[in-house]
């Protein structure tokens, strides 16, 4: 049985909250999408998560919820990290921090998809464990649970991600970076079957600096003065990664970029097997 899974990247304030309100229902139908998983570590105010709007996810579509270095930005989630079962905090946090480790979701057609989150340790402002470990450790204890796992590098570096792709090759269905808010044009089904983005890229406005304010963000830049940096409105977009599964290996038969303007009407994924990024299948 083949399995769809589709894989979204950091959300970002309203904007992007409300693109996935307009185009997830529909994404979903027109794919035959099995399970959403969302980086939603960026969705209230551009920072952090809240209790509203993580509960607002769902409505949207949403199945499985990750996160990353702002998790405990708004205190208010945190008891939603300790009482929910749909969303998770980086494994490779100490084991004393709220959340957990892995999360399930049974599908509609019967199999179960597990998400892990990792936050990497190169260039990032949160003191973490080592990923590598930290990933063996709950894929050990996922050993029994399902076969079909995805995992979410929410990292700076690009070589650690690349890095934790090749670890997990064959080991897990997908491996999708989350942080710099930038795509990658790298997605593909790695030699021993595990699906991978360096970044899937940012759900939010893109005429913008990483979905903020482009003028606020120059002020900073080139007067080094203090600015707040709010939230832009322009070009508004979903990045996902939508991969098709072997759920009886747990391995990937294929990964395909994925972006939705908002107001669009239909969708098209960047099929990499081609050999031409960007190019949509029809």
């Amino acid at each position: 049985m083949q399995l769809r899974l589709l894989c979204v990247g950091d959300v970002v304030g309203q904007p992007g909250r409300q693109v996935l309100a307009e185009q997830l229902h529909r994404v979903v139908k027109e794919h035959e999408v099995d399970c959403v998983i969302v980086n939603a570590e960026n969705a209230a105010g551009g920072s952090g998560l809240n209790p509203t709007i993580y509960r607002k996810l769902h409505t949207y579509g949403v199945n499985l919820v990750t996160l990353g270095d702002h998790i405990y930005r708004k205190r208010e989630i945190v008891e939603v990290l300790e009482n929910a079962d749909d969303i998770v905090r980086p494994a490779n946090l100490t084991p004393q921090a709220s959340g957990r480790e892995f999360a399930l979701f049974s599908t509609q057609k019967g199999p179960q998809v597990a998400v892990i989150s990792l936050l990497g340790r190169m260039f990032m402002p949160v003191p973490s464990d080592n990923p590598f470990v930290a990933v063996d450790r709950v894929l050990n204890r996922l050993h029994n649970q399902t076969s079909v796992i995805v995992v979410d590098v929410h990292a700076e570096a690009t070589s650690e991600k690349i890095a934790m792709g090749r670890y997990l090759d064959g080991r897990v269905s997908a491996v999708f970076g989350t942080h710099t808010h930038v795509t990658t044009a790298d997605e593909t089904v790695l030699p021993r079957g595990t699906a991978y983005i360096t970044d899937v890229g940012m759900t939010g406005p893109h005429d913008s600096v990483l979905g903020r304010n482009t003028e606020r963000v120059l002020k900073n830049l080139t007067t080094q003065m203090p600015s707040t940096f709010s939230i832009a409105t322009g070009d508004v977009r979903i990045n996902g990664l939508l991969v098709t599964v072997d759920s009886n290996t747990g391995l990937a038969v294929s990964a395909e970029r994925l972006c939705v303007k908002a107001g669009e009407t239909r969708h098209a994924a960047y099929n990499s097997d081609d050999g031409r990024a960007g190019v949509p299948r029809m």
